[in-house]
């Protein structure tokens, strides 16, 4: 079997909160008046407001089937998160061989943020040095 040369992967993220509410359309007299409520947690309440989901769809190549890996974290998607996520799938694919990962992004601000374009920078610094981890090449 041949060394793999690199992975391709389309990450995304998806988050849930349980205070926001959805946009609802209804029809309605013209002299009704809404009202907006503003949903809040109980005081004492550990359940966090929101949830995220990010995934990596992993296409190894033509003989090798495509994998999903997905991690759940409390909150939204934000930067520190987004770095913790790459960082993990750097190992697991490390682990597995692939020196690169070609990764598909769509325009979220935290794929775009300062912090990971700087962080992704210096892994793939650290990887050229022999570090450990694959190379990540970021098509957004």
């Amino acid at each position: 079997m041949t060394q793999p040369t690199w992975a391709l992967g389309f990450e995304d993220e998806v988050w849930w909160s349980r205070l926001a509410q959805p946009d609802q359309h209804c029809w309605t007299e013209t002299e009704a008046k809404h009202k907006l409520q503003e949903l809040r947690p109980p005081t004492h309440d550990p359940d966090p407001k929101a949830l995220a989901c990010y995934g990596l769809l992993v296409r190894p190549g033509p003989q090798q089937a495509d994998q999903m890996w997905l991690r759940f974290v409390a909150g939204r998607p934000v930067r520190a998160v987004t770095i913790d996520f790459l960082a993990w799938c750097s190992t697991q694919l490390a682990a597995r061989g692939f020196p690169a990962l070609l990764l598909i992004w769509d325009n979220a601000s935290w794929h775009r943020s300062q912090a990971v374009r700087r962080w992704s920078r210096q892994h793939n610094q650290q990887v050229k040095r022999g570090a450990g981890g694959v190379r990540l090449l970021v098509c957004q």
